[in-house]
């Protein structure tokens, strides 16, 4: 387990524009005493210390004016990477609130999300931070609801949203909806789609449907792929015409479809979905030159990420800013939050939402994080945007 301390922000928007880690150097010289040394004294005698009491597991017990929070991500294992640019970052949220009265205790997933989630209720803490993984959620879920405390998870699977579980993740619907909603507003009529086979394929698949109908176009082809193979889907595709075709998958995994798409189509336009957005190198893809996708916003990302360099000696994961704001958000629900008492679920219900380095976020009545996008062109080498995303929800 790993602690640190927060405590409420002052200025939300603000400490955003301004954030700020400085570093402080102590110095200290010997100073070598002149004259003839003093005279010798007799020691006192040692005080008598009571003897100390038995050892418990667990927070100390006389730490009772601070919030307990846990944060569970994968410290070892596949995702330690991840994890632990989650962890670094909830510390970054902490030196910039100059926090001291939030506990943040960090327990380990990897060794068992449900293990961890009990050790975190044992420990008295009052809100979950994480985890990362789906099926992590899902085991530490009824464990925490039992226990009254709220979960606010990393993961973008919709379907464990509900019940006291709360997701930041970026869900893939939004990032469609709102990628598609820019290409129909710039004159874009028909759409085609490319999903790969699977879960992800299968959800980005309904949600393209109903975000082109939404916004009053038409799906003129949707193929499914298998990794590999996607060339036998666009030869598929290219039978009826399209303007813009959507590839739910990894920036990575679009290339291999780009050079199809140009054949079939030279002046179509390349749509992605969030998966783009984890990928820092995005705007290096030449052959994504001139596609969109639909990200959160980028305005502090890059200030962020020097800090964290600076601190860390390493690139964060995109993904690690949801470690920022959660702790961002538990400070300014802190606010109103005494020390022992139940964290304040409702206050997550705010209708005008919460900001934080990704921008204004709010969580539905589902659970899951509504955000305010933006969406972005690759081009020349990096990502320029062209639409920026709302800072509000303006009564949405």
């Amino acid at each position: 387990m790993a602690e640190a301390a927060v405590k409420p922000q002052r200025g939300f928007a603000s400490l955003l524009r301004g954030i700020v880690i400085a570093g402080a150097l102590a110095v200290s010289a010997c100073v070598r005493p002149s004259g003839p040394p003093p005279a010798p004294t007799r020691p006192e005698p040692a005080p008598v210390r009571p003897a100390p009491g038995p050892v418990r597991p667990g927070l100390p017990e006389e730490d009772t004016a601070r919030h307990r929070v846990a944060l569970l991500v994968p410290l070892s294992g596949t995702n330690a990477g991840v994890g632990r640019s989650l962890s670094n970052a909830t510390q970054l949220a902490i030196l910039d609130t100059k926090a001291e009265d939030v506990r943040i205790t960090t327990y380990d997933t990897a060794t068992g999300a449900a293990a961890a989630a009990q050790r975190a209720l044992a420990d008295g803490n009052k809100l979950i931070l994480g985890p990362l993984l789906a099926e992590d959620a899902r085991a530490v879920a009824p464990i925490a609801r039992r226990g009254g405390v709220p979960v606010i998870s990393f993961s973008n699977d919709t379907s464990v949203a509900g019940n006291g579980t709360y997701l930041m993740g970026y869900a893939p619907a939004q990032s469609i909806e709102r990628v598609v909603d820019h290409a129909r507003r710039s004159g874009v009529t028909e759409f085609a789609g490319l999903m790969p086979t699977g879960l992800y394929g299968e959800r980005a698949s309904t949600a393209f449907l109903r975000a082109v109908e939404g916004a009053g176009g038409k799906v003129t082809s949707l193929e499914t792929y298998n990794r590999g193979a996607v060339n036998q889907a666009i030869a598929r595709l290219a039978r009826s015409p399209f303007q813009a075709v959507l590839i739910a998958d990894s920036a990575s995994g679009a290339v291999a479809a780009v050079p199809g798409i140009r054949r079939a189509s030279p002046s179509a336009r390349v749509l992605g979905t969030e998966l783009w957005n984890s990928d820092s190198a995005v705007g290096g893809i030449t052959a994504l030159n001139g596609a969109w996708f639909a990200s959160v916003s980028d305005t502090y990302y890059r200030q962020y990420a020097a800090k964290y360099r600076a601190r860390f000696g390493a690139a964060p994961y995109r993904l690690s800013t949801l470690g920022y704001d959660s702790v961002l958000l538990t400070v300014r629900i802190a606010r109103d939050w005494r020390p022992g008492d139940a964290f304040p679920a409702d206050r997550l219900s705010d209708r005008d939402g919460f900001a934080g380095l990704d921008g204004a976020f709010r969580f539905g009545r589902d659970g899951i994080a509504d955000r305010a996008l933006e969406v972005q062109e690759i081009r020349g080498g990096t990502t320029v945007t062209v639409s920026p995303a709302p800072q509000g929800f303006g009564g949405r």
